[in-house]
């Protein structure tokens, strides 16, 4: 057994008992196009380039206009209630602030990438609604096609019972729906590696922008830059492997993050984020570990913002598994978080190197993407979006190169301390 296979061992016993649940949805209307109009949208994106909500507290409508004809799915969630709208990959050139203001029984909307070569409408709303009608428009005398959702007011228990039947039909679905394209390459499963697997995570993506400063920098590309810079610099070193849970602008659930991570055999699996709060004058980058019990007020809130990225998405969470039970799991669970403490520390004297850091920068929470029992994982805020300097630090391409240096080293130094651990 080689040096690396020894400081695997340990975690291999538990991998092939993490699971994860897969959800899929069942299309609940289609818009009416020929099979002539289907060859020739195929080829031609899909532009979204106007939405508007009209109606009242009874009966509201939603409405996007769309530069083809295409098939949707519809679908509706609870808490808290959202009509959740999946159509194909669609280029959203709104104007500015749509979907931010709400009317009858809309909250407001938002929308973007959930996934390769599919895009999301999630629809807030202010209480219970059935979905009435759900279709396309096609395009016609110079008017553009459109989606139009209708939806009315019911009662708690109406919408209980439509959502029930609503997710055994999506179930039905999943269990035959997964596609060839969502599956993971058969080489990166199970490879023999001489070096150690890298996982970077750009937290947030697609529908889900995160955290937007002031001036409209957005978290989720500022983590998305930072994520390709850090895995081009491990990449360059020759030490390590290293593997994306995105590279594009396109959503991962958390669950899916993880699972990504567990099925690559990762050694190590890093969550890049940026923070904010409402105290302005608050800096500088934090490193996150798990914990059941939150290291304080901050971390605690920070935990609940981000684990609530799925429902910002429109992921249905019922079936998520709530615990796991096995013997063997709790205690690699153990071991790992001791390894993930390990390397926070390491990454705390990096980043003190090479960037400002909070009072305190090794702090810890409940956050669901560190939840994983077979590899060490931390979650870094790389600084405070609602603070003007950190803003500007945080889109500097030199600060930018300064810190992934800094994560570089704390890498290598952490996985110098693995080898030698388990030499002794």
């Amino acid at each position: 057994m080689s040096r690396r296979q020894s400081t695997r061992k340990f975690f291999l016993m538990a991998a092939g008992l993490v699971t994860a649940a897969l959800c899929a949805s069942v299309p609940a209307a289609f818009g009416a196009t020929s099979d002539t109009e289907q060859v020739d949208s195929a080829s031609r994106p899909v532009v979204a380039r106007d939405a508007r909500i009209v109606g009242d507290a009874a009966r509201t409508r939603f409405i996007m206009d769309l530069s083809q004809g295409i098939d949707i799915s519809v679908f509706t969630l609870d808490d808290p209630y959202r009509i959740v709208v999946d159509l194909p990959e669609t280029a959203f050139e709104l104007p500015d602030g749509v979907g931010d203001a709400g009317r009858g029984l809309i909250e407001g909307f938002r929308f973007g990438m959930i996934g390769r070569g599919k895009s999301r409408i999630v629809i807030d709303a202010k209480g219970p609604v059935s979905i009435d009608k759900s279709f396309i428009l096609p395009a016609v005398e110079g008017q553009p096609a459109r989606l139009v959702i209708d939806i009315v007011s019911v009662s708690r228990k109406e919408f209980v019972a439509e959502l029930a039947r609503s997710a055994t039909a999506r179930k039905a679905m999943a269990e035959v729906a997964v596609s060839k394209s969502d599956r993971l390459p058969s080489g990166l499963v199970n490879a023999d590696r001489i070096h150690p697997l890298i996982v970077i995570d750009p937290g947030h993506g697609g529908i889900d922008p995160g955290t937007v400063a002031p001036d409209g920098e957005r978290e989720k590309d500022i983590v998305l830059a930072f994520a390709k810079a850090l895995k081009a610099k491990l990449q360059a070193s020759g030490q390590f492997d290293v593997l994306m849970t995105r590279d594009d602008d396109s959503f991962i659930s958390l669950g899916d993050r993880v699972t990504f991570a567990h099925d690559h055999e990762a050694d190590l699996f890093i969550s890049v984020h940026a923070d904010s709060t409402g105290e302005h004058d608050v800096r500088g980058a934090t490193v996150y570990t798990l914990s059941d019990k939150a290291s304080d007020r901050q971390a605690a809130a920070l935990a609940a913002k981000e684990n609530a990225s799925d429902t910002i998405a429109g992921v249905d969470l019922s079936d998520e598994p709530k615990g796991v039970g096995s013997i063997l799991i709790d205690l690699a669970r153990r071991e790992t978080r001791n390894f993930s403490l390990f390397f926070a520390r390491d990454l705390v004297a990096g980043l003190s190197t090479s960037t400002r850091l909070i009072k305190n920068p090794h702090r810890s929470a409940g956050f669901q993407v560190l939840r994983a029992p077979d590899f060490p994982s931390v979650l870094v805020e790389l600084g405070y979006l609602s603070n003007a300097q950190d803003v500007q630090m945080l889109t500097s391409d030199d600060w930018r190169d300064r810190v992934t240096d800094s994560i570089v080293d704390s890498v290598r130094s952490f996985f110098g301390h693995r080898v030698v651990s388990a030499a002794q």
